[in-house]
């Protein structure tokens, strides 16, 4: 049974890496996952996540000519997620995590087509405290089982985070919030649901699943989009003056094999920021849209600390309406479909310690 708690406990370090890939701002949608076991104690969990958005997409469509002619935004995204989690007994743990942001943005858009500059933001994220409960007894089910998460998400990170924006005459600033897609925070308080699985074929070879979902009741946050400026009445009207609070989920499936203290495994992740919440309203300025990847990954496992290392690759990426884009399509007759960056992948590499 060892042994097999221990290719579970591999499997949910793997499931600390999720994160979305561009402008569709998906955040913190990292679980815990915590091993049976009934030795009470606290691990702590650092994980690092570093990608570059600069692919435009409609649709599934990609706008090849935006990179051609150096009209496109990049985005460079680094993430530390500190992640503690408590293990109270065979069952139950609980967890907490605090992310640490740093991103940097260029465009020519938002700086009236003068130039490419940069903008820039840096802080914590919202933090997030969750229970966990196997709901099977790990002490009869040996080869598999399911854990279940309810947590709460509070809005510690800021979300009116400002810097400069150069006008159309370069030579003059004005100070007004960042992009949605690079603001720490979200403001809304959510709820987090996860669902956490595996089952082991054999000592080496086992499967696992993952599913995560954060709602967000709160419809906007009251972030202007102007960048500084004032807005228009068409972003009145369709409420893109402001930024959306959006729901965000997660999903994981894949193999996984263990070499001595080496565990490989392969799976699909998507990843995905809905046009339409499950609680509340849908309105504000939001950039829906969803990335399945190719998720490869490696974990070294010691006798106190763990080491992971992930490199998911994007296979789809799909930028799909918002509601603002749904409402613009039925009151002109022109369909309306909205633009968002995406990368091509992203690295992921934490440890775990046991305290």
């Amino acid at each position: 049974m060892k042994k097999i708690f221990t290719l579970a406990a591999i499997i949910c370090i793997a499931h600390h890496t999720a994160h979305a890939q561009g402008c569709v701002a998906i955040k913190g949608t990292a679980g815990i996952c915590s091993k049976p076991s009934d030795a009470k104690g606290w691990e702590l969990n650092l994980n690092n996540r570093y990608f570059k958005s600069y692919k435009h997409f409609v649709g599934t469509e990609e706008q090849t000519q935006r990179v051609d002619q150096g009209t496109n935004v990049i985005n460079h995204s680094y993430e530390l997620d500190i992640t503690a989690t408590r293990t109270v007994n065979l069952r139950w743990s609980l967890g907490l995590t605090l992310p640490i942001m740093s991103f940097k943005r260029s465009s020519l858009y938002e700086h009236g087509n003068s130039g490419r500059f940069n903008t820039g933001s840096f802080g914590i994220g919202d933090f997030r405290f969750a229970a966990y409960r196997w709901m099977f007894d790990p002490k009869k089910s040996h080869k598999g089982n399911v854990q279940l998460g309810l947590g709460i998400k509070l809005p510690t990170g800021n979300y009116n985070y400002q810097d400069y924006f150069h006008t159309a005459k370069a030579d003059s600033l004005v100070l007004g919030p960042v992009d949605q897609s690079i603001q720490p925070g979200d403001g809304g308080t959510g709820i987090t649901f996860e669902l956490n699985s595996f089952y082991n074929f054999t000592h080496k070879l086992g499967v696992y699943g993952s599913f995560f979902y954060l709602s967000n009741p709160r419809e906007v946050n009251g972030t202007s989009t102007t960048r500084g400026g004032v807005a228009s009445a068409s972003a009145k009207k369709y409420n893109t003056d402001v930024m959306s609070v959006p729901d965000l989920f997660m999903t994981r499936a894949g193999v996984s094999y263990m070499v001595h203290q080496f565990n490989f495994a392969g799976g699909v992740r998507v990843e995905a920021l809905p046009s339409k919440d499950l609680i509340g309203g849908s309105r504000g300025f939001r950039r829906p849209g969803y990335i399945v990847s190719a998720e490869p990954s490696v974990t070294w496992v010691t006798k106190k600390v763990s080491f992971n290392l992930a490199v998911p690759f994007a296979l789809k990426r799909n930028r799909t309406q918002s509601d603002a884009d749904k409402r613009q399509t039925i009151d002109t007759g022109t369909f309306k479909q909205g633009d968002a960056a995406f990368a091509d992948y992203l690295i992921s590499a934490g440890m775990t310690f046991k305290l």
